[in-house]
Formats: C-alpha cells, structure tokens, sequence
C-alpha cells in the first residue's frame, strides 16, 4: 500500500509537536541570551545566574516525574494544552520579576528569613514555574507519538519533533538581542512567551485520539495500529510509580537518560564558556559556531530516527532493530576524546568535534525516547518517560555541578584546559556506558501487556 493511499495525517500531527518543542526551547533560552544585561542591571555574580538557572533544572527534574503521571490522567490534547499555558505564562512572568521579587522577599520576611536579592528572587520563582510547565512537554510529546505512529516509524517522527530544540536554539539568538535592543527586555520575555499561546489555538484544532479524528482516513487508522504485537487495552486506570519502577525495561530508560541527558546539557551551558577559557573568544565570535553546532545536532536528530528504519527492513522487531541502532549512535561521541588532543590546531575542530557528538545525542534521544513506547501500552507511556526524564535531569544537575567544581579547581591551578578535557573525556564514554546497561537489563524485547 502506498503513502498515498495510507495517508499522511499523522505527520501533521508530528509537525504540531516540532513547533511546541521549538517553542518550548525558544523559551527556555530567552534569560541565557539576556544574561550579560540582566547581570549588569542588578549586579548579578556568576554565582547569582548560576543559582536561578539551577533552580530552572532541578524543578524540571522533579516535575518530570508529575508530568507525566498528570498528562496520562488528562489525556494527550488536554495534558499538552495545561503544559503550555503553564509554561508560556512563566516565560511572561520573567518580564515581572521585579514586583514577584518584591512580593516573595516580602512573604519570606514574614517566616523571619533574611533580605534576598529582589530580582534574584523574581527570578528564581519564574524559572521555578518555567520548569514545572516545559516538564509536560517531551511526556505528552511521546504519548502523542505512540498513538499517531506504528513503532517502525516512532523514532523518526520523535527525530523530527526532537529537532524543534535546535531550531528554538538557532532562532533564540536570532530573535531575543533584536527584541530587547529595541523595545528593552521585558519585551523580549512577554513576546516570546506568547507564542505558545498562537500554537494552543491550531493544537485544539487538529489533534483529538486517532479514534476520534474525522481528518483520519480508515486506511492511515488502520496502519498506525498495524504493528504485529497488539497491546492490551485494558481500563486507563491509574498505573502506580510503585509497579512501573517493578520493571527492568523502567530502570533500563531512567539509566540511560541519567547517563546522557546531562551530556546535552554540557555541550549547549558551556561550550560558550569553553571557547572563551580555551580561545579567548568573544559574545560576537561565539554566535556562528554555535549555529553551527546546533545545526549538526538537528541533523543527528531527524537522522538518528530514521536510522533504525534500516535494521527494521531487514526483519528485525523495533526494540531489536533500535537498540542495534543505538549501540552505532553510542560510539559516535567518542569523537569528542579528540577535542583537546586536536584543539591547539584550530578552534573549528573542537567545535566540529562537539558538534558530532551533540548531533549523535540527538539521535541517541530520538531512539531512547521511542523505546519506551516499544515496551510499554500508551497508557503509561508519559509516566515512564516522566521517570525517565527526572532521572536525566538530576543527571543534569550532577554534571553541571561537576562540571563547576573541576572548572574552578584547574582554574585556580592554571590550567582550565585539564579541566575541560575530563569532562569531554566522561561525556564521550557516557553512551556507551549507558547502552551497555540498558542492554543488560533488557537483553530481549518483551511487551509489557500486565499493566
């Protein structure tokens, strides 16, 4: 049966999805981007920014664990419509932190707790509320995937809706310094914050559950459910954290988002940092290769999803064909052992060299995300990935932290660069650690159908 004949559907569906993830980082990049004004205006230490973003990253981290668990209760549409709303009104409430400032030193006074900085503190409270609502994203992202997509084409389309964070990357930097250079920068968190807003309305137009939307012909209907294994339906009743950490195939993703997502964190927090210590780069010749590195990486993404396609046409079952996918993806960032070795040449190859490895991460995520919906049935879908994405996030904090430390430590040594070439070296063997884990917990595919 042809494409034609099947239908494309599904992938309105997924481009629905690569805007929201777009937005999703276009938001998350707007107080990074501002940064150096921000400091300059209220006196702000590294310190201070460091403190607001890790408030940002620990409550994405434990609200993932919620948000999933809340998008399988709400459903996909209605648990994707609370999720933006949330987060589109935190990225606006950045443009009022002064008064929220203002009213939380208050409200702190009153418990007899000492003077905060004003605007640290309308800060950190509009971050806190930023990671609470963008934690809905990538769980309702999934859940959205598994029951628009046969599993043979869940990875790809995860790809593409993945590479929304590049382009929010790529167009952050293209839009924020303009926005707030004209009109200042509150303007600059008010207006990007409201684009959610645009999205919501073609959402709530176009997305229902594939047995309720009329623009769904029988024939696409029909092949997204043509996987071989059916999964059983049973009642959508409320599956427990208890029973799903009871599963190896659980352990086996939360392993490797821990792992790995903090690899991705390091690579888009600090390489800007790195080509200052290392090159003595400035803010304007930083901007084109991160363009450039972000672009790779949304290569890796839609490339990565396809790439188990190729093991699938030569039989294999999705979780066989993925995880043979994955263990090629896992060697890919050993590139980056190259970075330092290699960097006295030219500042390109480190950036290519990082580039790759990012670009792999992104296709690693692509597949690791797609394995849940392989093993579990929908309904539990966004809460596994909820585990596995607060899992990531306090991996993201470690590494952040670690990161810090080593930084200062060499740094007052005289020698950042041994600092730098550490943690290149722990982010190059992370995937193929965590592949190896994973495999050992899950060695076969099984279907997980006693939920």
């Amino acid at each position: 049966m042809s494409a034609n004949t099947i239908g494309k559907y599904r992938w309105t569906i997924c481009a629905l999805l690569f805007f929201a993830t777009t937005i999703n980082y276009l938001d998350r990049q707007v107080l990074s981007l501002l940064q150096p004004t921000l400091a300059e205006t209220y006196g702000w230490t590294n310190v201070d920014y460091a403190n607001i973003t890790s408030v940002f990253q620990f409550v994405y981290a434990i609200s993932m664990l919620f948000a999933g668990r809340i998008i399988d209760r709400l459903g996909t549409k209605k648990g994707y419509v609370w999720a933006i709303i949330i987060w589109s009104l935190a990225a606006i409430m950045h443009a009022f932190a002064i008064p929220i400032g203002q009213a939380t030193a208050t409200v702190l006074g009153l418990f007899g707790i000492g003077a905060v900085s004003v605007s640290i503190a309308g800060f950190m409270v509009s971050r806190a509320v930023l990671g609470f609502g963008e934690a809905g994203n990538f769980p309702a992202a999934i859940k959205a995937t598994a029951e628009y997509f046969p599993k043979k084409e869940r990875s790809f389309a995860t790809g593409i809706f993945n590479s929304g964070t590049n382009v929010g990357a790529i167009l952050a930097p293209m839009s924020v310094p303009y926005i707030a250079s004209h009109w200042g920068w509150q303007t600059a968190f008010v207006i990007i914050g409201a684009v959610g807003f645009l999205w919501l309305i073609f959402w709530w137009m176009y997305y229902e559950k594939p047995e309720n939307q009329k623009r769904l012909s029988k024939e696409e209907y029909e092949y997204i459910h043509s996987d071989k294994e059916e999964e059983s339906v049973g009642a959508q009743e409320k599956v427990s954290w208890v029973k799903l950490l009871g599963y190896r195939q659980t352990w086996a993703f939360a392993f490797g988002k821990f792992m790995t997502d903090g690899v991705w964190w390091f690579f888009l927090f600090w390489l800007p940092a790195y080509l200052k210590a290392q090159y003595d780069m400035e803010k304007t010749e930083i901007s084109l290769p991160l363009a450039v590195l972000y672009t790779m990486a949304m290569v890796g993404s839609i490339g990565g999803g396809w790439f188990p396609v190729y093991f699938l046409r030569k039989g294999y079952a999705p979780y066989d064909g993925r995880m043979r996918a994955m263990f090629l993806i896992a060697l890919i960032p050993l590139v980056v052992l190259l970075a330092q070795p290699l960097g006295g040449i030219s500042f390109w190859i480190p950036v290519v060299l990082i580039g790759i490895g990012a670009s792999a991460h992104q296709a690693w995520s692509a597949n690791i995300f797609t394995t849940v919906s392989d093993m579990f049935p929908k309904k539990a879908v966004a809460s596994v990935v909820g585990i596995g994405g607060m899992a990531g996030g306090l991996g993201g904090v470690m590494v952040s932290k670690v990161a810090g430390a080593l930084f200062d430590h060499y740094k007052a040594l005289g020698h950042i660069q041994t600092g730098y070439t550490i943690m290149f070296a722990a982010c190059a063997v992370a995937y193929v650690i965590a592949w190896v884990v994973m495999k050992s917990l899950v060695p076969k595919y099984k279907l997980i159908t006693d939920l």
